[in-house]
């Protein structure tokens, strides 16, 4: 006899698992979030995340650290996969995986084996701890960056490129004109891989001897405090944060992908 499943059938264990592991943990920190040590509703914990100066401070300096981190990427991820993109070497496939080969390494050993690198360099890291989170940042999530360009540009129509050029075009005007806007979905997307894990990774902060708190490590000090409900609104806010990121994203990588379509 043979059995068939429909497709809601199919989903219902994902379902099952996004109940448990996604809703529940929402519904809990939304309730503690609006609620205080009684249980009572209340939105104090709202009003005290935007009227505390260190919160804001935190938050300041993690978008400062995320944003600087996500430029140094960027302009260190699109050369390197416009080359790769470019090149004809037959090992290509074999530079990429080099690229993506530390991501294979426990991540605190890597981070490890470069702060050793930058005592042996700067001597004592107190002295340069913003600049050593943004060496930590762009050295643990470059990959991240490298990838989706990469991905993007070996997708491109080379004959839009030939097609220039027989019109008379330079390879700047080339570049300017028709690579570049056609690699934006790619940049969007390298872009959100960076910047929103960047704003929260406080382990390269604090293996690097970085004192300064961002969300992440913020949020945690909430909670080492047991105050659960000032953390659960701080993690709240950086969830809402997320989405509205990636929804201003993804329309930009839409509209990138239809002018794409309509260049000539």
């Amino acid at each position: 006899m043979k059995v068939t499943f429909s497709r809601r059938q199919l989903a219902i264990p994902y379902v099952i698992y996004l109940l448990i592991f996604v809703v529940a943990p929402l519904v809990v920190i939304v309730s503690y979030a609006f609620t205080n040590g009684d249980g009572r509703p209340t939105l104090q914990n709202l009003i005290g995340f935007f009227t505390n100066p260190n919160t804001l401070g935190t938050l300041v300096y993690s978008l400062l650290l995320a944003l600087v981190t996500t430029v140094i990427c960027l302009l260190i991820a699109y050369p390197v996969a416009f080359v790769l993109s470019q090149s004809k070497w037959k090992a290509r496939s074999v530079v990429v995986m080099l690229f993506v080969m530390p991501m294979w390494i426990n991540f605190t050993l890597r981070i490890t084996a470069l702060k050793e690198i930058l005592t042996a360099i700067e001597g004592n890291l107190a002295f340069h701890p913003f600049f050593n989170s943004v060496i930590g940042m762009t050295y643990d999530f470059l990959p991240f960056m490298i990838l989706p360009i990469y991905t993007q540009l070996t997708r491109l129509d080379h004959s839009l490129v030939e097609a220039a050029a027989d019109l008379g075009a330079n390879p700047v005007q080339t570049f300017l004109r028709i690579t570049l806007p056609l690699s934006v979905p790619g940049i969007i997307s390298a872009v959100s891989m960076v910047f929103l894990p960047a704003m929260t990774n406080y382990v390269v902060l604090d293996m690097l001897y970085n004192s300064t708190y961002i969300m992440g490590s913020l949020i945690g000090s909430y909670f080492s405090a047991y105050d659960w409900h000032g953390g659960s609104m701080i993690s709240l806010l950086m969830l809402l944060m997320i989405c509205l990121f990636t929804l201003v994203t993804r329309g930009t990588e839409e509209s990138a992908q239809v002018r794409g379509g309509t260049i000539v």
